[in-house]
């Protein structure tokens, strides 16, 4: 086997990282202490379907190769979705600065290193502080119950009953858009009326119930109601260019989540599979839609269910055709499950630390997944300098390339966060914001089963006309609906004038049902798919 630091090494990474399809460059070959510009290390566009893993200790530079990815991408005409954990990648919005350092690694490596700031479309989960970023949404049905059991931290059972009430609400024409409508629903079919209702599809017993209510209160009460709701986010505007053919870099910034890791976790999960569902098959293309990074990738798997796991899997496995790459950022190979971990075809594996036994034995595992090299990989995992990384990735004829010690890149945006109003102009300016920037509330769950429980207790007294409960048992008595077709009135004169209608007709007639009817047909495929991954929309 030839020395790493030979010329026959080099001459064989240079050859193994030419492609005959588009590609990005990662950086150049590392030899004696320097960087090897006659060797460059690329990435082919057409494998970044394969999904990847970027990989290393805490301030190694994972999240600037992770920059670096998004920005050559962007250029490339592919658009991208980041995770922006701490804050620091909303600076891709702005030209970076020339500084003494960024220009001696650009000539060590050959790179023609020059300022540019990249299109950035910013969002944050839910009703985001004014200007960080325009609110993304998604209703509790499309959420589906499986995602939404692992943020609730469900048992088995408990997650079984969970599905019984979405399949319930489903079935009855209820719209769950928010965690109001989900507590609706369960404290419903949990009482007197109710229970009779759900012995035909199964029961919750009241324990479990419970349970379910305060988990979710509990999630009400970490911020859950703020991206529970409509306007649902349609996860295609991801896949927009800027005027100049640009891809758009989209930054989900999330540093207010950092204390509820499943929920933010499983959120992005929802996004990767709802994509899943609406994009078609591709097969090879020269270069993918949509690459997706997640960063912090342990949060995602972190006390995951089995199902959950499986979900995941499969949803990575089967994406690439749809033309979506998918790319797990992570201090250790060790955080991702193995299943997951098979199917990433490139590494960029930056310095690991071996402070202790359980160290050490994570780096000897992580350098076993590499193929054979002319390295001592346990030593080179402890010896890399910051932005240094061994990479390896699929060639364009789907081969692993040779093992190279890589100096990556400089990013050319800022390697800062962008100022405040920089990101507040730029959430303004979105053409996007007229869609999703203000909440809409329109009839659902809560609002039928309230209107329902109304009609009932009216009822009690005596059904009589003439009966004299008052002003609004009278108006109700002969008065026509006051609501046009389509309306989303919640007020109880609205009630009042349904009054006369039997429940069933109350259920067809309401704007949920009607707005089902319409859009059955076009939905029904998307819906077999999203039954496949545990998430359910209409």
């Amino acid at each position: 086997m030839s020395e790493p630091n030979g010329p026959d090494h080099a001459a064989a990474v240079a050859a193994g990282y030419t492609f005959d399809g588009p590609s990005i460059t990662l950086g150049a070959l590392v030899q004696g202490g320097a960087g090897n510009p006659a060797a460059q290390v690329r990435l082919p566009l057409a494998m970044m379907n394969r999904h990847g893993l970027i990989a290393g200790a805490t301030g190694t530079g994972k999240t600037r190769t992770l920059q670096g990815l998004a920005e050559s991408l962007s250029d490339a005409g592919v658009p991208v979705f980041v995770t922006d954990i701490k804050g620091e990648l909303s600076g891709m919005a702005v030209a970076g600065e020339a500084k003494d350092f960024i220009a001696t690694r650009a000539a060590d490596i050959g790179q023609e290193w020059e300022p540019r700031a990249y299109p950035v479309e910013f969002y944050a989960l839910g009703e985001a502080a004014a200007g960080t970023g325009l609110p993304l949404r998604t209703t509790v049905t499309d959420f589906g119950p499986l995602l939404l059991a692992k943020v609730l931290g469900l048992t088995d059972v408990q997650e079984s009953a969970l599905g019984l009430v979405f399949h319930w609400a489903d079935t009855n024409g209820l719209a769950l858009l928010d965690l109001k409508d989900l507590r609706a629903v369960i404290a419903h079919l949990t009482s007197d009326e109710g229970k009779a209702e759900l012995k035909t599809i199964g029961g919750v017993s009241t324990q479990t119930a419970g349970v379910l209510l305060r988990e979710i209160a509990n999630l009400q009460a970490q911020g859950g109601d703020e991206f529970f709701g409509e306007p649902a986010f349609d996860t295609t505007d991801l896949l927009r260019l800027a005027p100049d053919g640009r891809g758009i870099i989209s930054a989900l910034e999330l540093p207010r989540l950092l204390d509820h890791p499943q929920l933010f976790s499983t959120f992005l999960m929802w996004l990767l599979a709802d994509l899943f569902a609406d994009l078609p098959e591709v097969g090879d293309a020269d270069k993918p839609r949509l690459v997706f990074f997640f960063d912090e990738a342990h949060l995602l798997f972190a006390d995951a269910s089995k199902e959950f796991l499986a979900q995941v899997t499969q949803t990575v496995r089967l994406i690439r055709s749809k033309g979506v790459g998918v790319f797990f950022c992570t201090q250790t190979p060790k955080d991702v499950p193995a299943d997951v971990l098979g199917q990433l075809g490139s590494r960029i594996q930056h310095a690991l630390r071996a402070f202790t036994p359980d160290d050490a034995a994570a780096m000897r595992a992580t350098a076993r997944t590499f193929p054979n090299s002319p390295y001592d990989l346990e030593e080179v995992l402890t010896t890399m300098g910051i932005g240094e990384a061994v990479v390896t990735v699929l060639s364009d004829k789907g081969a692993p390339t040779p093992v190279a010690w890589t100096r990556l890149c400089a990013p050319r945006g800022l390697m800062d966060p962008a100022p405040a109003q920089v990101v507040a102009e730029a959430v303004v300016a979105s053409p996007l914001a007229p869609r999703y920037a203000t909440a809409v509330d329109r009839e659902s769950a809560y609002e039928m089963l309230t209107a329902r429980a109304a009609k009932a207790a009216s009822r009690e007294p005596g059904p009589s006309a003439g009966s004299s409960s008052g002003p609004s048992s009278g108006s109700s008595s002969g008065s026509p609906r006051g609501s046009s077709s389509g309306s989303s009135s919640k007020s109880s004169s609205g009630s009042s004038r349904r009054s006369e209608k039997s429940g069933v007709e109350q259920v067809l007639e309401s704007a949920p049902v009607r707005d089902f009817a319409r859009t059955a047909g076009r939905e029904i495929g998307r819906s077999i798919l999203r039954s496949v991954l545990g998430v359910l929309k209409r």
